[in-house]
């Protein structure tokens, strides 16, 4: 890694002349971050440092080149145990010996986040490469999205590029159908999507179908050859639909999917939400999403539930929840909010005081508070931790 690290610093200083003349953009930002989390009568620390440099270069008024690699260093406790962040009668269920497997490190990080080329023609455009897929219109979660999960507590952040080849089709000056492959080892494990979007009076629309292997984990088997758990692959349908515009100001959104599965039940996403921003710039947001492949009782939360959701592997645990945001400029750079996720299934809810703090036109803070308020073995429990978060971001 540090080998890498060395040669891809050379290779952008001694390619930094040409760079200049062939009108290469040459940007990114540093971003330091630390957290800390108080459960179990433990407080622990968690720090971070990542560096994202980005390389844009457009020769041609049809091409464009971008790149960016990610350089991230952890520090403090690098060594998390899942178990520590689920229910006491979760955890009574496994074995004693097994229960060093659901430490996860977290490891020095250089990778290479996003690489595509985009070649703009006449009546289509292609991209290839490590690019971004953002699909659906919903702020916190996304039903037709399958391939990013957001975290509802900093949904905003930014989220990994996908290796695929996509192409874009105008139909009309408001209508456009893409379609996407995303290669795997065979065809049929490969990712295909195809999705019109258009706009009909001050709605935007959007129809879409993937169809996609979705990787889960059997999180009660252990297989000690793959030193992994058990996977569980499986062939995933989806059909989504996806709405977004305004009336009388108020921003109104809805995205919907159903997804046809070959072993597990069938189930169907649902988000709907708005937004308004008041004369005195008070912005609110709310959002109601609805999972059914997602529990109806807290009591049946199993192990597999919790930690497919922890990992991303999942959008839910709960099949109902309800965000909501409140957010107001005290002065012309500092933003405070409140945010809540209210699990409708069980009752619980946490609380996330935010702070956005932009020092200057290249620097921002970005912090909050995260506060669970749950009975025991509900999705927010208030045994399961309290912590919080500040993000500094420093532009070039």
């Amino acid at each position: 890694m540090k080998r890498f690290a060395s040669v891809l610093i050379l290779l952008i200083l001694n390619l930094s002349p040409l760079l200049a003349q062939d009108k290469v953009d040459l940007f990114g930002y540093f971003e330091p971050q630390y957290m800390g989390i108080s459960i179990h009568d433990q407080f622990y620390q968690l720090s971070s440092n990542k560096l994202r440099v980005d390389l844009k270069w457009g020769p041609l008024d049809n091409i464009t080149f971008a790149a960016n690699f990610d350089f991230i260093t952890y520090h403090g406790k690098t060594e998390w145990n899942f178990l520590e962040f689920l229910p006491a009668q979760v955890t009574a269920t496994i074995p004693d010996i097994l229960k060093s497997v659901y430490v996860i490190p977290l490891s020095n990080r250089i990778f290479l986040d996003n690489a595509y080329l985009k070649l703009a023609f006449k009546y289509f455009d292609i991209t290839a490469g490590k690019q971004q897929i953002s699909l659906g219109t919903g702020n916190v979660w996304n039903p037709t999205d399958i391939f990013n999960i957001k975290d509802p507590v900093d949904p905003t952040y930014e989220q990994p590029g996908q290796n695929a080849l996509r192409l874009d089709v105008p139909i009309t000056d408001s209508t456009t159908l893409s379609a996407l492959y995303s290669p795997e080892n065979e065809w049929k494990s490969s990712a295909k999507m195809v999705q019109l979007k258009g706009r009909i009076a001050h709605f935007d629309l959007t129809v879409v179908a993937i169809e996609k292997i979705w990787l889960f984990h059997d999180y009660t088997q252990f297989d000690f050859v793959q030193m992994n758990f058990l996977e569980l692959p499986e062939k995933r349908h989806l059909f989504g639909l996806s709405t977004a515009g305004e009336i009388l100001g108020i921003g109104i959104w809805a995205e919907f999917a159903y997804n046809w599965l070959d072993t597990t039940d069938d189930f169907y996403e649902l988000v709907s939400g708005f937004d308004y921003t008041f004369n005195s710039q008070t912005y609110v947001m709310a959002e109601y999403y609805r999972n059914s492949l997602g529990k109806t009782d807290h009591k049946d939360y199993d192990l597999n539930g919790w930690m497919q959701l922890m990992v991303s592997e999942q959008k839910a645990i709960a099949r109902d929840q309800f965000y909501a945001l409140v957010q107001h400029p005290v002065t012309d750079l500092i933003n405070l909010g409140l945010s809540t996720i209210f699990c409708i299934t069980d009752g619980s809810f946490v609380l996330i005081p935010t702070l956005e703090y932009s020092l200057s036109n290249n620097v921002d803070i970005f912090a909050y508070l995260n506060v669970n308020v749950g009975k025991k073995g509900t999705q927010y429990d208030k045994s399961l931790g309290r912590g919080g978060m500040i993000r500094a971001r420093f532009y070039f």
